[in-house]
């Protein structure tokens, strides 16, 4: 099932996790999984953290303080199955192993550590940034000489990345002014777009011009466009 397939083997639209840059764009040449089947269901998930600085304070329930809140996570189960081709089901889901692979980082600042690749979970308007931060992998079909050939593979992304902060920006990148990110809804067009962040419905151009849009209307759910700065 390669990449430039749109759909699943149930003819839906797949869902997809990709490589994606500081801009949560997706990486030119990055690595990607398609899903064969679609999930029949994601969670995601967030706490927050509580301090009970005077546990005596009251008898019911002591008050508290907040102390830190916590990354939202999404958990999944994907679906693999090569038996039908007769190939090994490893050689499509040793892809998402490579998502838990630390890569160097290019340009690095001083003291930075490299990491695991950055990743984002897209299916729908759904657009979820995060790290892979667990994964575990079942074989459940083998062929007679003991080729896997369908696996359950149950991940964990961990947003350590709010979608609501703005990207780093690199001074040195010589990439114009800095930008702001929007995520593309279902009826977003430019112009409500530049009404909405700049006041002027009739800015939609410099949105269009610097994301290199050739159709302005052809606007996709989930899509990220750069909003420059005034």
């Amino acid at each position: 099932m390669g990449a430039g397939i749109p759909t699943t083997r149930g003819d839906l639209k797949r869902a997809e996790i990709f490589e994606v840059d500081d801009q949560r764009e997706r990486v030119k040449g990055g690595n990607s999984v398609p899903c064969m089947f679609n999930p029949f269901e994601y969670t995601v998930t967030k706490s927050n953290s509580f301090k009970e600085p005077d546990a005596t304070n009251s008898k019911n329930a002591p008050k508290a303080e907040f102390s830190k809140g916590g990354a939202q996570t999404l958990q999944l189960s994907l679906f693999f199955d090569t038996y039908e081709t007769d190939t090994d089901v490893r050689d499509e889901t040793n892809k998402l192993w490579d998502f838990m692979a630390v890569k160097a980082k290019p340009n690095k600042r001083p003291h930075q550590k490299d990491s695991p690749p950055l990743v984002a979970f897209a299916w729908g308007p759904f657009y979820f940034v995060a790290y892979i931060t667990n994964m575990t992998q079942k074989f459940i079909l083998f062929t007679r000489d003991g080729k896997p050939v369908r696996a359950k593979v149950d991940v964990t992304f961990t947003q350590y990345v709010d979608e609501k902060d703005e990207p780093p920006q690199n001074p040195t990148s010589g990439e114009g002014p800095i930008n702001r990110i929007w995520r593309v809804t279902g009826g977003d067009r430019l112009d409500l777009i530049a009404a909405n962040v700049y006041g002027d419905a009739t800015k939609w151009r410099a949105i269009a011009e610097r994301n290199q849009l050739t159709d302005p209307l052809a606007l996709r759910p989930g899509q990220l466009l750069r909003i420059p700065l005034e």
